[in-house]
């Protein structure tokens, strides 16, 4: 099972009706919709979440442990599960949001088959991380306080193998300002062909500011290669979101 769109699982109305502002939080009333809600906001969200398991398989061999930092409802770390070949790994989904890990915890439970995916309620900027051979990011570091992002980088390449993969995916600024304007607007009316009307996009955008903080590109490459990573670039990009990959 990943995040994607399921019969039951029920419909974003969290910016429906006219509200005070209030700063965004993944709070149990977003958790309660979180996968619509992803699924409808983030453009490529499925194949981004599929596409990750498959670059495990590819890379993540035997006695592999997988960190996916921000796991959410664990859409990244299902999809390792079910694409690895083998069963000699473990997955370590880390999130501080408990309506989040709480919901996560509850899914795992009700597997048939268990996956080697351990959930833990922290912040991961003070979790360890070692010896991973594959490192999930996926709408992560744009809610870390951007003066925490550089330390965080570095922890994530020491505790990684060598040949380690490392896949982080982001809202993204664009330099030019009439680019930048340009795929804003084109990301709100992909919002309204899934159904959120401009009160929905408009109280959300509010949300959000100053808690989802996006970065260029070449902000994000040039930390990581900070870090130490190379062979550093954009696999996946639509309007405003991309997601790239890194190795050690």
């Amino acid at each position: 099972m990943t995040e994607k769109n399921s019969s039951n699982a029920q419909t974003d109305r969290v910016f429906a009706t006219e509200r005070l502002p209030t700063a965004f939080a993944f709070d149990d009333q977003v958790a309660s919709v979180f996968e619509d809600m992803i699924n409808r906001s983030v453009p490529g969200y499925s194949t981004i979440i599929s596409m990750i398991g498959v670059l495990a398989e590819r890379y993540c061999g035997a006695g592999s442990t997988i960190y996916d930092l921000g796991a959410s409802l664990g859409g990244a770390s299902f999809a390792v599960a079910q694409q690895l070949p083998h069963n000699d790994y473990r997955i370590i989904a880390i999130d501080n949001s408990a309506a989040m890990t709480s919901r996560l915890s509850a899914k795992l439970d009700a597997l048939d088959e268990p996956y080697p995916i351990e959930c833990r309620h922290e912040d991961l900027r003070d979790s360890k991380i070692e010896d991973a051979s594959m490192v999930i990011l996926n709408f992560t570091l744009q809610f870390i306080d951007p003066a925490a992002r550089e330390a965080l980088m570095q922890k994530i390449y020491d505790g990684m193998r060598p040949g380690g993969l490392l896949v982080i995916s982001e809202k993204i600024q664009f330099p030019d300002p009439a680019l930048n304007e340009l795929f804003i607007d084109l990301y709100h009316r992909f919002k309204e062909t899934q159904g959120y009307s401009k009160l929905e996009i408009s109280q959300k955008r509010a949300a959000l500011e100053n808690v989802l903080i996006p970065e260029t590109l070449a902000t994000h490459r040039e930390r990581l290669n900070g870090a130490g990573f190379h062979s550093v670039d954009c696999w996946f990009q639509c309007f405003n979101f991309a997601s790239m990959v890194a190795f050690k």
